[in-house]
């Protein structure tokens, strides 16, 4: 995986498709991106996740009092987040808002969906290219529920390609992977106060010639 930036007090990596944060259940879910980065600074804690099967920037940090304040800019909505989405279809409009509360449905597997009593959840979208089966989005999520992006897409009609739980059945045919990708990362640095921004392109499986994905930068204002 590559390491963006890593200082005294926090890293910031790509985690790959397929690899969980965290270890799940059992010792055939152990293998994780946070233990395999322990090997090196076994200080290291999470501050936030990113579903197993979706890549891209994700921030750790290195000691009890960044951790602290890093997990307090996220409850705040401080840090500032990009994802960038293969969907199936196009939305018509060039950008838009999904607001639609968010409860989980079950365990095994874990499944979640949009339901009045559910969480509020909150994602802002915007058009950036198309591609054979329908649009690239550009997505920034307000909220951080469990699985928001994925659920609020399929609810509007545009289940992400490659998507296992919430593309069936044409969607998740579509792509050997779930085309999801944390593109962008921003946030004031803990001890330093210096205004951080990172940018991860995405990098999907037969990606037509000629389309680029957003660098991650996008909106990423200080």
């Amino acid at each position: 995986m590559t390491v963006h930036h890593q200082d005294r007090w926090l890293v910031v990596v790509n985690k790959p498709a397929g690899l969980l944060t965290q270890p799940g259940l059992g010792p055939e879910q152990r293998d994780s991106l946070v233990l395999r980065l322990q090997a090196r600074w076994p200080e290291l804690r999470l501050v936030h996740r990113l579903d197993r099967d979706t890549s891209g920037l994700l921030l750790l940090a290195r000691d009890s009092e960044s951790h602290r304040q890093l997990s307090r800019a996220f409850a705040e909505r401080q840090i500032q987040k990009r994802y960038f989405a293969r969907v199936l279809g196009s939305p018509e409009a060039a950008s838009g808002t999904i607001d639609l509360p968010i409860m989980k449905l079950s365990h095994q597997p874990p499944l979640y969906g949009v339901a009045a009593s559910g969480r509020p959840s909150l994602t802002h979208w915007q058009r950036h290219q198309p591609h054979a089966h329908g649009q690239g989005l550009l997505l920034q999520p307000i909220t951080g529920r469990s699985h928001q992006l994925r659920v609020h897409l399929q609810a509007i009609g545009h289940p992400i390609l490659g998507d296992p739980l919430y593309g069936q059945p044409l969607a998740a045919s579509l792509c050997t992977r779930l085309c999801l990708h944390a593109c962008g990362l921003a946030f004031r640095h803990p001890a330093t106060g210096e205004w951080l921004s990172f940018a991860s392109p995405a990098r999907f499986p037969s990606l037509e010639a000629g389309t680029s994905p957003p660098s991650g930068a996008e909106g990423l204002a200080r």
